[in-house]
């Protein structure tokens, strides 16, 4: 089961990195007033790396279920939902756009452009900072279920069909597990 993790966990970060780093680039390009192909190409090819080795390299389950977990947020509450898009917000999204704005800044500045860069960061923070939350918020839950269903996982379900994970015929191969065991279908949308 833990192999089967890594590998949504990997997917997951793919998925999130590569929806990150197109809007955020798209976002930034747009509102910089000098959309270029070039600039938003090389900008979300720079965000992807940064928004993939995050992704890879920080343990943003774990950190979120902490801080989930010391605030005694309630599983599958929008209040969790909203509070673990801020969380993963507050890891991406300002150093994606630290860098996506130095490049920016550099390429600008490389054709005579004179602008200065503190307000230039500013901005593109505050607006990265709202498209990121909204683009986790919406995005994470649609792609948990796309990666979760890939891979064969019903959500609340364990993976062999029963909700604590033990196989269908019982423990120990005995008989068939009462049908009052298993979680309803209203149990189920629940935690979807």
């Amino acid at each position: 089961m833990d192999k089967k993790m890594k590998k949504i966990s990997m997917e997951m970060s793919v998925l999130m990195g590569v929806t990150l780093s197109f809007f955020l680039s798209l976002a930034g390009n747009l509102s910089s007033g000098h959309f270029t192909f070039i600039g938003f190409l090389s900008s979300f090819i720079v965000s992807l790396i940064i928004s993939l080795i995050i992704g890879f390299l920080v343990p943003l389950k774990k950190i979120t279920d902490s801080l989930v977990e010391k605030l005694n947020l309630e599983p599958y509450k929008l209040g969790k939902h909203l509070f673990e898009a801020f969380i993963s917000d507050l890891i991406y999204t300002p150093v994606i756009t630290l860098c996506m704005v130095s490049l920016a800044y550099m390429m600008a500045t490389r054709q005579g452009a004179q602008m200065p860069y503190g307000p230039m960061l500013g901005k593109s923070m505050i607006l990265s900072m709202a498209v990121g939350y909204l683009l986790i918020f919406f995005f994470t839950p649609l792609y948990m279920k796309l990666v979760f269903k890939h891979n064969g996982i019903t959500p609340g379900v364990g993976p062999q069909g029963r909700p604590d994970g033990a196989p269908m015929d019982g423990p120990a191969g005995d008989a068939p597990m009462n049908p009052s065991d298993f979680p309803s279908q209203s149990e189920l949308e629940d935690k979807m």
